[in-house]
């Protein structure tokens, strides 16, 4: 199918030599491929450059948002799509793009995440309506300040796609763990910068919350041993942010 319509596909990459390549071929339909690395070490940027469409910038990583917006206001086009590169676009969803891109309806479109983990799709585990924002017009989104978990604010109306988009996260347990460590270290400086102070609550009962909220009350048992490593592992998770955070006020992280 060839494409009418202009699209930016724009991505953030550190370290992805392992999938740059399919993840580029995914995306056929771009008319240009914007990539803001940090500073891999890896053969991430030089797979990238290889391929026609694509341009590279390289940035210092501070945050999740402040590099998705600098990625967004490198779009020469207004429509863009931002994918993670454990994500999937497959054939049809990328069609699908294809289509409403020449004729939008709304300012940004959500797309259903499928989440895999250890090699199983987990239908549970509080990730049954795991919408996120994929496709949108640049004039009317941006990222919010959050340092992790940013969220694209749209100032306008949204639709859902119809495809779903496969989400690949696990490539071994100690990528994934080291992952979530990353994610509570930013989550600490968001609470740092609040004011907020740890206390025996958030090391004693935020992590056994997390952990029964997410196994029972949203269904990971389910998930067979997959949902209980998941439950544990995002318990753990909220443990390490406050040790996090504890370690800024002592002045030794």
């Amino acid at each position: 199918m060839k494409n009418t319509a202009k699209i930016s596909a724009i991505a953030i990459t550190l370290n992805e030599a392992h999938n740059i390549e399919a993840y580029l071929d995914s995306l056929w339909f771009a008319d240009e491929i914007i990539i803001v690395d940090s500073h891999s070490t890896d053969e991430t940027v030089l797979l990238a450059e290889k391929h026609e469409k694509v341009t590279v910038f390289q940035r210092k990583f501070d945050n999740f948002s402040a590099q998705k917006n600098f990625a967004i206001s490198k779009a020469k086009n207004d429509w863009v799509t931002f994918f993670d590169l454990d994500e999937e676009v497959t054939p049809k969803l990328a069609e699908e793009i294809v289509e409403l891109a020449k004729n939008p309806k709304a300012i940004a479109y959500y797309v259903k995440r499928d989440f895999y983990f250890m090699g199983k799709r987990i239908k549970y585990s509080g990730l049954q309506n795991d919408y996120i924002v994929r496709f949108f017009n640049k004039n009317h989104c941006q990222y919010n300040a959050n340092l992790v978990h940013e969220t694209l604010e749209t100032d306008g109306k949204t639709e859902n796609l119809k495809n779903s988009l496969p989400h690949h996260t696990y490539k071994s347990f100690d990528d994934y763990t080291a992952k979530m460590h990353k994610y509570s270290a930013l989550q600490a400086k968001m609470l740092y910068k609040k004011g907020k102070k740890p206390t025996y609550y958030h090391f004693l009962f935020r992590p056994y919350y997390r952990f029964w909220n997410q196994f029972i009350f949203r269904l990971g048992i389910l998930d067979g041993k997959e949902g209980f490593i998941l439950a544990y592992v995002s318990a753990f998770s909220v443990f390490k942010r406050y040790i996090n955070l504890w370690l800024l006020y002592r002045k030794i992280a």
